[in-house]
């Protein structure tokens, strides 16, 4: 497996998220995403050589994601998932000691469980599903149009079942 930096940190009290877990799923599902030309030829990370990349996660509530969408993007209301892709959305990209930021990722566990519910999944699988979805924000990929909607869940899909993650 690649380079991987990966912090996370669980400020929600109800979810004791298997943080080192979580951590390992997001490194498969990124090796899956550079391992696929689709993603890699067109990703913030194309034309730069590096030895690592990093990035966090931050587990909290949808009052802190509200609170984070009033404060940073003038955005009046929850999120279940926000990402700030430092390096893709930079005009001045910049590779540190070899080192990839690509930014932070925020999930509110309680949206991750109430979404859960609603789908009829667990609320691990639910939480892989973001985290692969933040993933492809870091790495730049938007959903403005329907077919880059469609494009970021098709991959998202192919990264789960890469790793052998079902929606139990």
């Amino acid at each position: 497996m690649d380079n991987f930096i990966i912090v996370s940190e669980n400020i929600y009290e109800s979810w004791n998220v298997d943080e080192k877990y979580f951590i390992d799923v997001a490194k498969k599902i990124l090796s899956y995403y550079l391992s696929r030309s689709e993603i890699l030829n067109f990703c913030c990370l194309k034309d730069f050589e590096y030895n690592a990349i990093s990035f966090d996660f931050l587990y909290c509530d949808s009052k802190k994601t509200h609170q984070i969408n009033r404060e940073y993007r003038n955005k009046d209301y929850p999120a279940d998932i926000i990402t700030f892709a430092i390096f893709a959305d930079s005009d001045e990209k910049f590779v540190f000691d070899g080192e990839i930021n690509l930014g932070e990722v925020i999930i509110a566990l309680d949206k991750v469980i109430e979404e859960a519910e609603k789908k009829n999944v667990s609320k691990e699988y639910e939480l892989a599903f973001l985290i692969s979805h933040g993933i492809l924000h870091l790495l730049g990929f938007d959903h403005q149009t329907e077919e880059d909607y469609n494009f970021v869940i098709d991959m998202q899909n192919k990264a789960l079942e890469s790793i052998g993650y079902d929606k139990i």
